[in-house]
């Protein structure tokens, strides 16, 4: 572990990043144009005092976990990325984990779309960043470990986690998520990862292992859908996806579709400033 160069690269690398890229207002008393301690703490859920102890390089060797949580706050590109890896002493994550990791093209993104919810998604299905009204729409997605990381898992194994639609738009949401995972699973056809998924659902869930033996293949693309949220109501959203060029990631901003979801997503909004302070 090369702690003073680590030190210093994470000190040089806050202070090159723009309150604004990262969602933070300015405020009138900040002597600084780069990020704060406290505000890079925030955004990688660390404490403020490990943060310090890391730019002075007194800090005990950083967890892969924690890389990446400081990783993501500092928008770190994929070659910055693992060249912080290498300076804690760890190799980057390999092929599947860096897929896991959102590009950090997309956390720009992410942080430019404002108060439309949007999120950045591995090509599974598994959600690796979120921006501020996505997690207030949706809650924190990113928590998840193990299979329940998937969206699909989740959605064909755990009841409660169709709560948030129509009943009505279930089946049509099951034949989507479905014929998704079959064009992944013939884009990567062999890929252990996507095998032991597959084997997984069909061993769990009746429903999906009727749907995978009709052999539907559809991308989603662009889709309407309506969800359920415990405070305002229903919200009735567009959704756009958006992938990188080698289909492992991609962002999907969701937009309100008429006045009256919009009107909810902002009130939204306020509420959740509110439950915060």
């Amino acid at each position: 572990m090369e702690r003073e160069q680590l030190a210093d690269f994470l000190r040089r690398r806050r202070e090159a990043i723009r309150p604004a890229e990262v969602g933070i207002g300015d405020g009138p008393r900040r002597r600084t144009a780069g990020l704060r301690r406290e505000e890079v703490a925030m955004l990688a859920g660390m404490s403020v005092d490990y943060v310090v102890r890391l730019e002075q390089g007194r800090s005990s060797q950083p967890s892969a976990q924690l890389l990446t949580a400081l990783a993501r706050a500092l928008r770190l590109s994929d070659d910055e990325r693992a060249h912080l890896f290498h300076l804690a002493g760890h190799q980057p994550p390999p092929a599947d984990g860096v897929a896991r990791l959102a590009r950090s093209g997309l956390l720009r993104m992410l942080d430019l779309l404002g108060d439309n919810p949007a999120m950045v998604l591995s090509d599974l299905g598994e959600v690796l960043a979120q921006n501020r009204m996505s997690r207030l729409m949706a809650g924190d997605l990113t928590r998840f470990t193990g299979d329940d990381r998937y969206m699909i898992y989740r959605w064909f194994t755990d009841p409660a986690s169709r709560g948030v639609r129509p009943e009505a738009e279930a089946a049509h949401h099951s034949r989507q998520l479905v014929a998704d995972l079959r064009a992944v699973a013939g884009r990567r056809a062999g890929d252990p990862v996507v095998e032991r998924l597959v084997a997984r659902l069909e061993a769990d869930s009746d429903e999906f292992r009727a749907l995978w033996s009709e052999h539907e293949v559809a991308v989603r693309r662009m889709d309407r859908k309506t969800l359920t949220h415990p405070r305002v109501g229903d919200l009735v959203m567009d959704c756009e996806t958006l992938v990188t060029p080698d289909l492992g990631q991609e962002l999907l901003v969701l937009t309100p579709a008429d006045t009256e979801t919009r009107e909810r997503l902002a009130l939204l909004a306020v509420l959740g400033v509110e439950e915060f302070a």
